[in-house]
């Protein structure tokens, strides 16, 4: 084991837990805050599948259909 090459995978393990370890989880502002962000994850997840998803697959959709794969390997 060389120090040299083991030294930055290891302070970056200690940061992480270090960072874990002094979260302030339990309080108010914290939770609230963590529990947000899920919400908007949740928010962007659904509008993304329905409003830019689907409207992408029916025009690749359309795109596969009514164009030849002759013109489009040109």
């Amino acid at each position: 084991m060389n120090w040299r090459d083991e030294w930055k995978p290891l302070a970056l393990i200690v940061a992480v837990f270090l960072g874990c370890y002094y979260l302030p989880v339990g309080t108010e502002r914290f939770d609230n805050a963590i529990l947000e962000a899920f919400h908007l994850v949740k928010w962007y997840a659904q509008e993304h599948v329905i409003l830019c998803l689907v409207p992408a697959f029916f025009i690749a959709g359309a795109i596969g259909v009514f164009v030849s794969q002759a013109s489009v390997m040109k």
